[in-house]
């Protein structure tokens, strides 16, 4: 490669500012990660919620993926994809993440029409509904939908939706 020009950064200015300015608190790195990057390196974000939702008695991803078929479930994530392929017949795929993993969301076509605000606009949504295992795949079948998002504070997370 070519040789690498000295004195560069030296020269460059401001070179012991980063020095005197404090550090972020955590939640700010994780929340400045999140709306730059839509991931973190550090605790995922639900972490700091886990409290609250506990409270609500929303499962995490990890109890989801565990729960016997047909259970009666509610669990709450960032939603990070939104899908309604034109060969689903109107259902809407909606994926949940939170600090254990992945949910698996099925929102049939009369509960998108009742709750389509929510389903296409929370960040952070809870679903209740019942669990449907097919072999490995787990799924969580919406009757109800709330919209969690004003937990999140400032938390940028955007959704990949509708690929």
């Amino acid at each position: 490669g070519a040789a690498p020009l000295p004195g560069l950064l030296a020269a460059a200015p401001g070179g012991d500012v980063a020095a005197t300015l404090d550090a972020p608190a955590e939640t700010e790195d994780l929340l400045a990660d999140y709306a730059r990057l839509g991931f973190t390196l550090g605790r995922h974000p639900l972490a700091f919620v886990r409290d609250q939702l506990a409270a609500l008695r929303f499962l995490t991803a990890a109890d989801i993926t565990a729960a016997p078929d047909r259970m009666l479930a509610r669990s709450a994530g960032l939603v990070t994809c939104r899908q309604r392929p034109g060969t689903a017949k109107g259902t809407l795929f909606i994926t949940l993440e939170d600090e254990t993993g992945l949910t698996n969301v099925i929102v049939r076509p009369e509960l998108f029409e009742q709750q389509r605000r929510i389903l296409l606009g929370a960040r952070l949504m809870g679903v209740f509904g019942q669990i449907r295992r097919q072999g490995r795949v787990v799924h969580l079948v919406a009757s109800r939908v709330v919209d969690h998002s004003p937990l999140l504070g400032s938390l940028a997370a955007r959704s990949r939706d509708f690929h």
